[in-house]
């Protein structure tokens, strides 16, 4: 993305506004960030916390973009092989069918 680093931009859910029962605001304030996203033509957008992968999604549900939204610990358990299924939720079709670890069928 650009800007990037420390130069790059806020999502517009961090530091409680997230839960202040604001959406329009908060929609706006994250209309920079999404632009942003938008303009990487990117499949997924990889957050490193709850409150920016929230807002995030939310931004991509709000636009009606078709960018998944994935924390980064989910692409880290999928590649180690132990992400549930349950945990598939914002994987896009090209990933929910990536062999994940089952432990009633595990050899260990």
């Amino acid at each position: 993305m650009t800007p990037n680093k420390s130069n790059n931009y806020c999502c517009g859910g961090g530091g409680g506004f997230l839960q202040s029962g604001f959406p329009e605001a908060r929609r706006d304030y994250g209309l920079l960030k999404y632009e942003q996203i938008i303009a990487t033509g990117a499949d997924y957008c990889i957050t490193g916390c709850h409150n920016c992968h929230a807002q995030v999604h939310d931004l991509a549900h709000y636009h009606g973009a078709s960018y998944n939204t994935v924390h980064i610990w989910t692409l880290l358990c999928l590649s180690l092989g132990i992400l549930g299924p349950n945990e598939r939720t914002y994987l896009g079709d090209d990933l929910k069918d990536v062999d994940v670890f089952h432990p009633e069928t595990s050899l260990y």
